[in-house]
């Protein structure tokens, strides 16, 4: 007879409490979501050690089973060693294997073959960016299909996603459901006066720095001319690095590189206070970077394709080149109406990407799948606002257009 409480565990993140990125957030707002409504949630939890003590043990957290693995490895090695101990690990517990991203899908078909009932978040499309060696992109294009093909069930988090899924598993097989984001309520101006910013004042880009983010194309653009305002870019800096030394290179006064900054006040009051934020990425779906900026109100200068637009509508400002990068930059620059008129298209748009309604999506997948009764009340459809002709914008590109704390 299965058990009355329904049961869940999280593999593919590094853990809760959320301290790494996306998916440890929402792995941690979705664990505590099921856990309030009853379920037996576990989420797998990476530590790194010098030396193996015990490989697999469990703690308690706000009515969650952290399940701790300990790694003695570095680097990728790590990765697949902690996915690998995951998975034998899950075999052994009952409930839906949530599985976010697919960097270890060589163990699923594992799971499977245990009898794990898997569902997998499919994130972006991993083997498409430019940074990979060739090696790598094949692992990841291998990887995705092995993950397609092992999970009863995927969910993308965009529609852009889903129909790249639908070329590996049938329609059915894959539900859409968005990432979520909170309001941001007036932060104080101090932590950007802090970094020597006033409010209205800059322009703020935070992700990481990779070619398929755009940075260049952000700095090359605002360092074309003069500019009483100034431009943030977040993230780490390695000198090592040929794209981070061009940067550097490209930028002119007024560029201000502050680092990495992981502390949610300073982040919170970076987004509130811009005049718009820049979103260049061009591989992935829907990203948290760009609902948190939604959420933000911001106004939004971002590249041009399917994802950013189906996330962001068609109510901001999108380039497809430098050339086009500093037009959108100055019209944010010198239009307070056009500005004004796109925080309030952000404010609309970012109501489509509501955790309550996300969580609610994920649950009853997880009950569907598990054959666990379903939920009491009854709630929408698939976040309904980012399927195309049902309320949401349509995924279109501007004529002329070309074809991941930091995100």
């Amino acid at each position: 007879m299965r058990d009355l409480a329904p049961a869940l565990l999280i593999l593919g993140t590094r853990g809760i409490p959320a301290s790494h990125g996306g998916f440890e957030t929402f792995a941690e707002r979705l664990a505590l979501h099921l856990a309030a409504r009853g379920w037996r949630v576990g989420v797998y939890c990476e530590r790194d050690v010098e030396r193996v003590g015990r490989r697999v043990s469990t703690t308690m957290w706000r009515g969650i089973e952290l399940i701790t693995v300990e790694v003695a490895a570095t680097g990728p090695a790590a990765t697949l060693a902690f996915d690998a101990f995951c998975a034998h690990d899950a075999v052994t517990r009952g409930g839906v294997c949530l599985v976010l991203g697919y960097n270890g899908a060589i163990f699923l078909p594992y799971l499977r073959l245990r009898g794990a009932t898997i569902l997998t978040n499919m994130d972006g499309i991993e083997w498409r960016r430019p940074k990979w060696s060739l090696a790598v992109r094949a692992f990841f294009w291998v990887s995705e299909w092995i993950a397609a093909w092992s999970s009863h069930r995927l969910i993308a988090d965009h529609p852009a996603i889903a129909d790249h899924l639908a070329t590996r598993r049938p329609r059915r097989a894959i539900a859409t459901i968005p990432y979520g984001g909170d309001p941001i309520r007036a932060p104080k101006e101090a932590p950007i006066r802090t970094l020597g910013l006033e409010p209205d004042r800059f322009l703020v880009s935070i992700a990481r720095i990779e070619p398929d983010n755009n940075v260049l194309a952000f700095v090359e653009a605002f360092s074309r001319k003069p500019r009483s305002t100034k431009l943030v870019v977040l993230g780490t800096f390695d000198p090592s690095n040929a794209y981070h030394r061009a940067l550097r290179r490209a930028a002119r006064e007024g560029v201000v590189f502050p680092g990495a900054i992981y502390e949610a006040e300073t982040v919170q009051a970076l987004r509130h206070h811009a005049r718009a934020y820049l979103h260049g990425h061009t591989v992935g779906g829907t990203n948290p970077s760009l609902v948190e900026a939604l959420w933000a109100g911001n106004a939004v200068i971002a590249h041009d394709n399917a994802f950013n637009r189906g996330t962001a509508g068609d109510g901001q400002f999108y380039f497809s080149d430098v050339d086009g990068c500093e037009r959108a930059i100055e019209t944010v620059l010198g239009d307070d109406a056009a500005v004004a008129a796109a925080r309030a298209a952000a404010r609309r748009r970012s109501a489509a990407f509501s955790w309550n309604d996300i969580l609610a999506a994920y649950e009853r997948e997880a009950r569907r799948l598990g054959g666990y009764p379903p939920m009491s009340e009854p709630i929408t459809d698939d976040a309904p606002a980012m399927r195309p002709g049902a309320g949401g914008l349509p995924l279109r590109r501007t004529a002329g257009a070309a074809a991941d704390p930091v995100a």
